[in-house]
């Protein structure tokens, strides 16, 4: 009598994995609100047509949506899910060009009014020496936070404009 609950409580300890793998992918597809059965689209990643007639994607975490609890999904094709993202999404060299002449542009644009920042920046910090406004000439204290303001601008315009020379020498 002893043996058949071993070997269930056995049998159910190697299941517990996959009915849970298959109960998450399941409450994944509620929660996107799947109408159909979710299609696998490459390794953790789902795709589902909403009831609305849209589609839904979403990830299931360590692509537990096929593997011991049943066949891997299938694309709606019929064939098996592959991994496209090798290919995915391609874009033809004339636009890419074009993206990245715009991106160049836009950074360019940033680097110069970046460095216009940081120039004004240094003439307002002054050498770490402005002098005073009136109402700093009373209390050293306002003198003493402005003065650290402004070295905190100057130094995040330098490491902006450090960023934007590095991103610039990245592109094409």
């Amino acid at each position: 009598m002893r043996a058949p609950a071993w070997c269930f409580a056995a049998a159910c300890a190697l299941a517990w994995p996959a009915l849970a793998d298959a109960a998450s992918l399941g409450e994944k597809a509620r929660e996107s609100g799947c109408a159909g059965r979710p299609v696998s689209i490459s390794g953790d990643l789902y795709k589902c047509t909403t009831a609305s007639g849209s589609e839904a994607f979403f990830n299931v975490p360590n692509g537990s949506g096929g593997g011991a609890s049943g066949p891997a999904p299938r694309r709606t094709d019929g064939k098996p899910a592959t991994n496209t993202t090798a290919g995915f999404p391609r874009v033809d060299p004339e636009t890419q060009k074009g993206r990245d002449d715009l991106r160049r542009k836009v950074l360019t644009d940033e680097l110069t009014a970046e460095e216009k920042a940081l120039t004004d920046a240094r003439i307002a910090y002054d050498g770490g020496a402005p002098a005073p406004l009136a109402e700093e000439k009373a209390d050293a204290e306002k003198y003493r936070q402005r003065i650290a303001r402004l070295r905190e601008a100057v130094a995040l315009h330098q490491r902006n404009v450090e960023a934007l020379k590095k991103e610039l020498g990245t592109t094409r």
